[in-house]
């Protein structure tokens, strides 16, 4: 059985907490509460403070959240509203400076905690992600596993994608290879995208036929122990590929090869970002990469830190983050290429496969 760290992770929650003047914090986010407790549910919220942790959920997880929360928290079922179960909780203890996660809690209902204490509510931000974006060694493992799943997922599904299929028809392959191997769920919505819709980024998955001779981008990730993994590859369908895709996706691959080489934990991330960024700016097409180069990588798809060339925070030693340098043509088409890096305290390690040879699917 792997440790369990969800009483240090508590602990090193309650020393942020008197590092902000904090009496407690109320956590809202779902990715957080499971991160402290294990609560894998939908409806929750959980308050911590110096003496106790408690979670309140409703009838639907009364015999699921004790199981999965264990002696990490105080249980509480409410039949009919987890904001009045809230309030009896709060009524019944010292009033104290409460913050609350302003990144997830709506204005109504922040306006609703306020008139829940008697003490100060205070509006504050990734105190629990700043603890989550460290990962322990049970973390970078399941996430390395949800990266093979994903990659064996796709080496399953590529000889069967054919000129004239949808990206649809494509993106459907991909994502029941990823459920029928184990993955959890999708991470993100996957992007399959072909000739010139390649060049959007966030494309939507989308009815277009695939062409000979295309680009057909993939995006896609898989969830193991909660963990998510994030994949991006890039190859040409139905013919080779002619000169401009080759030497495109020549630049990104030797732009992203730089950056895994070469990321540490310590450095600034505007200067991480830059370890690609400067390859591809070289070689004069700075303007067509007009993303950061990767994110932090773990509950959630994305998550701290992030590689930013805007970034002066310091990447912190055991992240686990996405390197996905990439350039895109309106008109024409995109190159991205995406693997998962552990920032390990002696370099890094790709967690996925780093496989990113141009695939020619003649």
């Amino acid at each position: 059985m792997p440790p369990d760290r969800r009483s240090e992770r508590q602990a090193a929650l309650r020393v942020a907490l008197g590092a902000e003047g904090l009496d407690g914090l109320l956590v809202t986010h779902l990715p957080n509460i499971r991160y402290l407790t294990g609560f894998t549910g939908s409806a929750a919220v959980l308050l911590v403070r110096e003496d106790t942790t408690i979670l309140i959920s409703d009838f639907r997880y009364a015999s699921q959240a004790p199981l999965e929360v264990g002696a990490a928290a105080t249980v509480e079922i409410d039949q009919r509203s987890v904001w009045e179960r809230l309030g009896r909780v709060l009524a019944a203890r010292a009033a104290g400076r409460l913050g609350i996660e302003s990144h997830s809690l709506t204005v109504r209902d922040a306006e609703r905690v306020s008139g829940l204490t008697r003490g100060p509510v205070v509006p504050v931000t990734d105190l629990v992600e700043g603890l989550r974006a460290v990962k322990s060694p049970e973390e970078v493992a399941a996430i390395r596993a949800a990266a093979a799943l994903a990659q064996d997922s796709l080496a399953e599904v590529l000889p069967s994608i054919r000129v004239g299929q949808t990206e649809v028809e494509v993106g459907a392959m991909l994502e029941g290879a990823l459920r029928r191997r184990g993955s959890e769920w999708h991470p993100f919505p996957t992007i399959v995208a072909s000739g010139a819709r390649s060049a959007l980024p966030h494309a939507r998955t989308s009815q277009k036929a695939v062409a000979a001779g295309e680009l057909l981008l993939l995006d896609f990730g898989a969830q193991v122990d909660g963990y998510c993994a994030d994949l991006t590859r890039t190859l040409v369908v139905g013919a080779r590929a002619d000169e401009r895709q080759r030497t495109v996706h020549e630049l990104v691959q030797t732009a992203q090869r730089r950056a895994i080489e070469h990321l540490r934990p310590g450095m600034p991330a505007r200067e991480g970002d830059a370890l690609a960024r400067d390859v591809i700016t070289s070689r004069g097409f700075g303007d067509a990469f007009g993303r950061s180069l990767g994110h932090g990588l773990g509950l959630e798809v994305h998550e701290a830190p992030r590689l930013a060339p805007t970034s002066e925070t310091p990447l912190p030693p055991h992240a686990v983050v996405t390197v996905e340098p990439g350039v895109y043509f309106p008109g024409w088409g995109g190159v991205r290429l995406e693997d998962d890096v552990y920032l390990g305290p002696n370099g890094t390690e790709c967690l996925s496969d780093g496989r990113t040879e141009l695939l020619e699917l003649v």
